[in-house]
């Protein structure tokens, strides 16, 4: 979910929240709401039909149940409502919504269909800020840092943890699933996305989704689609060819459906070739029903829809959250599109299908929500394993790290690390329990509060070396931390970058801190910077430190997670999900993120395509990431057979210590002719004991070998010889070989099986 709100302009004046940030729009024009809305009440008891057989087909149940159903009851599912009250609005949430939830749709008690009750959801079950009493629950780390772990039985562990604690908070529907490529480094919401590569992408995305869906929890996969940006978010048109489309953005969304089968699909704020995301035929109709066979239903986002016609048959099922629209579109007005026939019944019966049979698919009426007891330490494991296993260590000259347990003298700087670990703001936002670790950091309400998970990374580290002298400075003072840091074994300054939703953020760290750091690392060499931002720095003091682990936001055990991995309980094993550009200069757009009509010059070419595309150096390459330990990776064979291009590579560990590695394929037309000169077509995460090896194979897509062709409505892929290359990042090629493909299309509804 993301809101459309209205906010006092916001200063932000601590130094982990320095960026600069635009307010969000004003609120939409609505007509005061008084009192609770009017919600269909029914004394009868609720009859039985086919729709009550469990072991008929979902499609079947839902005919059989929208047969049954009066229009007045069609149109209460299709509508729904803020689950919190809403003051600047004048609006009282219906008392049957669970207290600062995303939402609710009305239970239908003459039938037997259940509420929905919708709450936000990429880490974890949030709390709206306006809520008097806040849900105290655990956080998974940023999603970015999810997809930064490369494993998909992290992100699946992680999405069963979240569903689970959302089925014991009351909830059946999870506002989850966040695949929008990052595209533009600075936009305030990629911490909620999975990255630059549409493959990395869309698996780590929909293995998170199937483990929320695996708790009988709808899951929606969001925002649909090119919502790359929040600059203008609500009115910002993204223009793409269609075929680059296919191949990029699209294509991440796609196997992300595929793989997960998401109950729900959310449509975007923006336009998309100047029509809204949420009245956009091509985008609901043409792409998500007629090619991919999406069977769910369409949600809009909160204050995402702007028609009742025009966005019911472009294929819009589900207006979200009243009354964050302009009008509530899908309630009286709705009505009147009937009695008019500027919507059919039979849309209507469409629409209200699909509702159902996504809450038959995922047991929504076998299975009812209740509130339970959830046991928070074995979550707080999950959470912290996650952030573990997403930790990028970035840079580890002379072996700084991982800490020696001989350090008389630890010197830790800034960042809060005395308090706990940054999260991201906005919507997504999970109150942990025990409360705002430093509250008071403006803006205090949306799209804040700036919150600090209570787990403190200086208190890990102390506990972990309880022989040495750990000394802290908040980092105000760049000179005397700098004379801090003069002397000690080693320094750990911990750095921060808030991001949040509605506005956009320079490619920086908040505040002084670059100075902080170009001044401790000139006072001591052996210092640490340990990052704690929601997408990629620029880090002019790079030179000056010996070692730099990117956190990300690490979530509720952050804490002792970076003190797991910096004194090496925990080997790193993250790689980048995104390319780390040395300054803004290097992107295809440097003067972005603007308002009115983003055009994608670039096309397809995203991320790491488009430093090859460009011969452009990264600071730090899209899938590095470094270890304590060594791995050897060759033996590289391809085969093509049956349609299917597999690699087979071999993975031995050569280091003294244990850890997994991220072996990386990427392929290439040896004719050339794509939108860059290499594709990410696999990978997988190997973990390994010391001096043990593996053998792994990767079988590759063949639409990640395929163009798009438009004209035909296919995919194509030329035949000839392709370059098969065994990698250990973008930039890192170990071993190549050739294989030779025929000639072969396939049509747009192709998918693997």
């Amino acid at each position: 979910m993301t809101l459309r709100v209205a906010a006092m302009p916001l200063l932000l004046v601590a130094a982990t929240a320095s960026a600069q940030v635009a307010a969000p729009p004003p609120p939409a024009k609505v007509a005061p709401v008084a009192g609770t809305p009017v919600l269909p009440a029914w004394t009868k008891p609720a009859i039985r039909g086919a729709w009550n057989d469990a072991k008929r087909a979902p499609d079947a149940r839902a005919k059989a149940l929208v047969s049954a159903m009066t229009r007045d009851e069609k149109l209460t599912l299709v509508f729904g409502y803020f689950g919190t009250d809403f003051p600047i609005f004048l609006y009282k949430a219906p008392v049957e919504a669970h207290a600062g939830s995303a939402g609710y749709v009305p239970a239908i008690a003459r039938l037997g269909i259940p509420a929905q009750h919708q709450t936000d959801a990429g880490v974890g079950v949030a709390t709206q800020g306006g809520a008097a009493v806040k849900r105290e629950r655990t956080a998974l780390p940023s999603n970015l840092a999810i997809a930064a772990s490369w494993d998909v039985a992290i992100a699946h562990a992680g999405g069963a943890m979240i569903g689970d604690e959302a089925r014991r908070s009351g909830f059946n529907v999870m506002l989850a699933g966040g695949v929008d490529l990052l595209r533009e480094p600075r936009n305030g919401r990629n911490f909620e996305y999975g990255g630059e590569d549409p493959l990395l992408a869309g698996t780590i995305v929909a293995e998170q989704v199937r483990g929320i869906q695996s708790n009988h929890v709808v899951s929606t996969i969001k925002h649909y689609a090119f919502n790359d940006q929040e600059t203008d978010r609500n009115a910002g048109n993204s223009i793409i060819a269609h075929s680059a489309a296919r191949v990029s953005d699209l294509l991440a969304f796609q196997l992300a459906i595929e793989r997960a089968d998401p109950g729900s699909i959310m449509c975007s704020y923006n336009r998309v070739d100047g029509a809204y995301a949420c009245e956009n035929s091509w985008l609901l109709t043409d792409v998500l029903r007629t090619d991919w066979g999406f069977k769910g239903y369409v949600m809009s986002d909160w204050g995402a829809t702007h028609s009742t016609a025009p966005a019911a048959n472009a294929g819009l099922d589900q207006d979200s959250g009243f009354p964050f629209d302009t009008q509530p579109f899908f309630g009286a007005p709705l009505r009147q599109a009937l009695d008019s026939g500027a919507v059919t019944p039979a849309r209507l019966d469409v629409m209200t299908h699909r509702i159902l049979r996504a809450m038959f698919a995922q047991g929504l009426f076998e299975r009812p929500v209740s509130e339970q007891p959830i046991d928070l330490p074995a979550h707080a494991a999950v959470t912290r394993a996650a952030a573990e296993a997403g930790a990028v260590l970035l840079k580890n000259d002379g072996d700084v790290l991982p800490l020696a347990a001989t350090a008389k003298r630890i010197v830790v700087i800034g960042g809060h690390a005395d308090k706990g670990v940054l999260a991201g703001g906005g919507s997504s936002l999970v109150y942990p329990v025990g409360g705002n670790a430093v509250p008071g950091l403006l803006p205090k309400t949306w799209p804040g509060p700036i919150m600090y998970y209570p787990s403190s990374p200086l208190d890990e580290i102390k506990r972990r070396a309880p022989g040495a002298e750990v000394a802290f400075a908040d980092g105000s003072d760049p000179a005397a931390a700098a004379a801090l840091a003069r002397g000690a074994d080693v320094v750990i300054v911990f750095a921060t970058q808030w991001q949040g939703e509605s506005f956009d953020v320079p490619m920086a760290l908040d505040g002084a801190q670059d100075a902080l750091i170009d001044a401790v690392g000139a006072a001591n060499s052996k210092t640490v910077v340990v990052l704690e931002t929601g997408s990629q720095v620029a880090m002019p003091w790079l030179g000056k430190v010996g070692a730099v682990l990117e956190a990300w936001y690490p979530g509720t055990a952050g804490g002792a997670a970076i003190a797991n991995l910096l004194f090496g309980t925990t080997n790193p094993s993250g790689r980048l999900p995104m390319t780390f550009a040395s300054s803004v200069d290097q992107l295809p757009d440097p003067a972005k993120p603007h308002a009115g009509d983003v055009v994608y010059k670039e096309g397809a070419t995203v991320g790491y395509k488009w430093f090859d595309a460009k011969a452009i150096t990264p600071l730090f390459a899209f899938g590095h990431g470094l270890s304590y330990t060594r791995f050897a990776t060759d033996g590289l064979t391809a085969t093509a057979a049956n349609g299917a291009l597999t690699a087979s590579l071999t993975v031995r560990n050569t280091g003294a210590r244990a850890g997994a590695t991220v072996p990386q394929i990427y392929v290439a037309p040896v004719a050339g002719g794509w939108e860059a000169p290499k594709r990410l077509g696999g990978f997988t995460k190997v973990a390994l004991a010391p001096g043990a090896r593996q053998t792994v194979a990767v079988t590759v897509d063949p639409r990640l070998l395929a163009t798009w062709d438009e004209a035909g409505h296919q995919w194509r892929i030329a035949g000839g010889r392709y370059k098969v290359m065994l990698a250990d990042s973008a930039t890192d090629i170990r071993q190549t070989v050739t294989v030779s493909l025929p000639a072969r299309t396939m049509p747009a509804t192709w998918r693997a099986r």
